[in-house]
């Protein structure tokens, strides 16, 4: 029987409501990784597992430093033989930030399995039990192996770099768009795959030997809309405390006039810039009306995402050529 780390980090799957009709007003980690695994005895039936409490928070008030801590966690873990997988529980607003990080980082091909819940532990037609339960299913599958970090939901299995959460409150919020999830549990509890990641990952990634890094750069996301000006970007670039900036520009990563003007003078004070798009589905590729500018493209990451591999690529090289490499391969 494989040994599966439990690390609970708090979130909505083990949320509190007032009654079991409280979907929107419930109190976010409040019961224990613990208290979870006691309402899934089945697990036990297939896991040797034991509960690490990282956190007990909403996703909403995670920070990098947070990302650092847990990443430091699930290598010193799955660097012991006898830890055979991880399934990490998570508030849904940022765990595709999480588990992106890691994905990243982490240094083992052993499955790390994220998993949420939209609807509270205690909520009539709670999804939690149930995605935990399919979390360790995934964990302990041999074909879960060398995929990077999963993110299982709703009886699918998404890979950490394509899901997006896309829906405030529906149980399939989680998406991956034209890629599509990697696979599936079915109605008999079999763990079945229909495709693999395409880009490098965990053991494959060059920054998952960053132990050293205590502190990951500063990276601000800016969005791009109709009437926009330059004082947001100004005022990142003069606060002096920023390494990177994110545009989530219009269609193919655009954006005004005045936008442009500002991210070139970032770029002047050696800033790097990375152009994504807020468009849920596409690529942002080099453009000749941009040649003038040093601009990295982000591909078809996220504006969350590209942050989070700008933060990582920013601790290794500023050389823009090798972090646009980074891009194309992550």
């Amino acid at each position: 029987m494989k040994r599966i780390k439990l690390i609970a980090s708090g979130g909505t799957i083990s949320g509190k409501g007032a009654n079991r009709l409280d979907l929107k007003d419930y109190r976010t980690g409040y019961y224990k990784g613990e208290d979870l695994l006691r309402q899934v005895p089945e697990v036990l039936n297939i896991a040797q597992v034991d509960a690490y409490e990282l956190a007990n928070k909403s996703s909403t008030k995670m920070q990098s430093s947070d990302w650092l801590k847990l990443k430091r966690l699930v290598n010193e873990l799955l660097n012991q033989e006898h830890y055979d997988g991880i399934v990490i529980t998570h508030g849904t607003n940022t765990l595709e930030e999480t588990a992106y990080f890691l994905h990243l980082t982490v240094q083992s091909g052993k499955p790390v399995v994220i998993v949420g819940a939209q609807r509270p532990f205690t909520a009539l037609g709670s999804d939690a039990l149930h995605n935990l339960w399919i979390a360790f299913k995934v964990a302990i599958d041999e074909q879960s192996y060398d995929k990077g970090v999963l993110v299982v939901a709703n009886n699918e299995i998404h890979s950490a770099r394509e899901v997006s959460k896309t829906d405030t409150y529906s149980l399939g919020t989680f998406q991956s768009g034209k890629a599509g999830a990697l696979g599936y549990v079915s109605a008999e509890h079999t763990v079945l795959y229909d495709r693999y990641p395409t880009r490098k990952h965990t053991f494959q990634s060059v920054f998952n030997d960053n132990s050293n890094v205590r502190n990951l750069p500063e990276v601000a996301i800016v969005y791009s809309y109709a009437g926009v000006n330059e004082d947001i970007i100004n005022f990142i670039v003069d606060s002096g405390k920023y390494s990177g900036i994110v545009l989530a520009g219009t269609g193919a990563g655009r954006c005004s006039q005045k936008e442009e003007k500002a991210l070139k003078k970032a770029c002047q004070k050696g800033i790097v810039v990375v152009r994504s798009s807020r468009c849920f589905e596409g690529r942002v590729v080099p453009i000749e009306s941009f040649d003038t500018f040093p601009f990295i493209t982000a591909d078809n990451l996220s504006p969350q995402k590209a942050r989070i591999l700008l933060m990582l690529a920013l601790t290794l090289t500023d050389d823009l050529s090798e972090i646009q490499a980074m891009f194309h391969d992550y």
